[in-house]
């Protein structure tokens, strides 16, 4: 499958991309009977990582590199020996970028990519597929960055697919297949808008200082 329709109208039927290894040379199409989810508006910060998104650690960036972005979801690491994203995953999310609908959320440290994550973006409904971390809190830091872009956009349905611990610590929750289509549907018919007007840091500083403001 690599016609964009086709892959928008897989994702608007519940459906997602994973293959059994990076190095597989094929993908399938998953949907879980139980879908993790995140609320937007009610993500749970933190009072530490409230502190760092705050305080500009990271400059945050969105869409400036999104190859870089994937490549490090893809890489193997000492925590994370095995990942989901092959080569033809690599290449599906590049199109769905080139066409406007997969975006990053990136943390940049003295000039290096640091961390962050990307996801695929249609109405009011983002798919979160994946994030990493070369730096403590990179990819935390992005996420919180994320919330508050799709809160200001008009998202209102963040799909993190399936549940972990990692997940957990911000609010995460699970619902079975069922209810997630239900809230799917209307979600796709919504007026999104995740590019915003721009991706400078103080705008995003000023972002997420927004969002947080009673967490």
């Amino acid at each position: 499958m690599t016609d964009i329709n086709d892959i928008l109208t897989a994702y608007s039927c519940g459906l997602f991309p994973m293959a059994d290894s990076a190095e597989a040379e094929e993908f399938y199409w998953y949907g879980p009977p139980l879908r993790g989810q995140l609320s937007i508006d009610n993500l749970h910060v933190p009072a530490r990582l409230k502190k760092t998104v705050l305080a500009g650690t990271y400059d945050v960036r969105i869409d400036t590199d999104f190859e870089s972005v994937i490549d490090g979801c893809a890489a193997s690491t000492e925590g994370r020996p095995k990942t989901w994203i092959n080569q033809g995953i690599k290449d599906l999310f590049m199109e769905l970028h080139r066409a406007g609908f997969a975006h990053s959320v990136e943390c940049w440290k003295d000039g290096q990519l640091a961390g962050g994550l990307y996801g695929l973006a249609i109405g009011g409904f983002f798919s979160g597929e994946s994030m990493f971390s070369r730096r403590r809190d990179a990819s935390k830091v992005a996420l919180v960055h994320l919330c508050a872009r799709l809160s200001r956009g008009g998202f209102t349905l963040l799909d993190t697919q399936f549940m972990n611990d990692h997940l957990r610590q911000f609010g995460a929750y699970e619902i079975p297949r069922e209810s997630y289509l239900k809230l799917l549907q209307p979600a796709l018919k919504a007026d999104g808008n995740f590019s915003l007007s721009d991706s400078h840091k103080l705008i995003e500083r000023d972002l997420a200082a927004s969002y947080l403001i009673d967490k």
